[in-house]
């Protein structure tokens, strides 16, 4: 009786566990405009998608964060390495997403470069 219980409440936290990974929605990445030909108002409408970008970013990274918090609230602290392993999963796709970030905001700053070379 007590091991089906068990089954049942370790089935239980997995559901939601899965179900709060899969409300952490990925942003699609932002569209960077070419600063050798694109015009004033195409690099003004790159910044804002830009921005978009960061702050869907800045959401994802606070989901995934709040899912751990719950994934270890809710978890049996017995498992050590399990735990590891979750740990070290989480702290790759939160440090893949804010490389990604910084990525997207290096390349947008080479075309801002290059846009405002090209208009000297």
């Amino acid at each position: 009786m007590m091991n089906k219980t068990l089954n049942i409440l370790v089935a239980t936290v997995l559901l939601s566990v899965a179900s709060l990974a899969l409300a952490c929605d990925y942003p699609h990445r932002a569209d960077v405009p070419d600063g050798t030909t694109a015009t004033k108002e195409e690099m003004i409408a790159g910044q804002r998608g830009i921005k978009d970008y960061m702050a869907a970013m800045e959401e994802y990274l606070s989901c995934i964060e709040a899912a751990e918090q719950e994934t270890v609230a809710g978890s049996d602290k017995s498992d050590a390495e399990a735990k590891q392993q979750r740990i070290e999963m989480f702290n790759k796709k939160y440090n893949a997403a804010v490389e990604a970030m910084n990525l997207v905001a290096e390349e947008f700053n080479v075309q801002v470069r290059a846009y405002k070379e090209r208009s000297k």
